[in-house]
């Protein structure tokens, strides 16, 4: 064995064995190093076998319980690690699904002709415009509300709301939308009604 050139007073290797007596030392110090040597030594095992030199036979092999130990040590390793790369030991939840997000559904609007939802309306029976009062305007107001136009509250006075909607009902049946009930309006309005 090397001397150690450490004689740090501070410097501790449990594992070095002690430098064996010199020559010049005494035979006090001889008694102390042969007395550190039997501690060094390990008993030597009876005939018995017991102790941890004991061998054991596995699949035509001879192994001590030692190597039997490192063996099942390493295999545990080896398992640990297995398990540790798998992600047992990590802690986390399993990750939920992605969601899904439905389609989006693309709806086209057209502009139709409303149905007739009060088939007791009736249109009137003369040209009317802007700015007519009466009747015969009342009529067309009612008649425009159950075909689902919007000519505000009937009340006989054919002003800017009545025009717009007369105008709607134009344009949705393909006349020159001009605000004024003619007879190519008054015939498309009786159609509508009578539908």
């Amino acid at each position: 064995m090397e001397a150690h050139e450490h004689h740090d007073p501070g410097y501790d290797d449990w594992f070095d064995e002690p430098e064996p007596p010199t020559e010049t030392q005494g035979a006090a110090n001889r008694a102390v190093y042969e007395d550190v040597e039997e501690v060094w030594v390990l008993p030597e095992e009876d005939d018995e076998g017991s102790g941890g030199h004991r061998e054991i036979h596995i699949a035509g092999r001879s192994l001590t319980v030692t190597q039997v130990a490192i063996i099942a040590l390493s295999i545990l390793a080896i398992f640990f690690a297995i398990l540790a790369a798998v992600g047992v030991f990590n802690g986390a939840k399993t990750a939920a699904p992605p969601t899904v997000t439905p389609p989006v559904k693309h709806v086209t609007v057209t502009e139709t002709t409303p149905a007739n939802t009060n088939p007791k309306a009736q249109a009137p029976t003369q040209a009317l415009a802007p700015g007519a009062t009466g009747a015969q305007v009342k009529t067309l107001q009612q008649a425009l509300i159950a075909l689902g136009y919007d000519p505000g509250t009937p009340d006989g006075d054919y002003g800017p709301s009545t025009t717009a909607a007369v105008k709607q009902f134009q344009t949705a049946k393909g006349l020159q939308p001009d605000g004024t009930v003619g007879p190519q309006t008054l015939a498309a309005l009786q159609s509508s009604l009578s539908g």
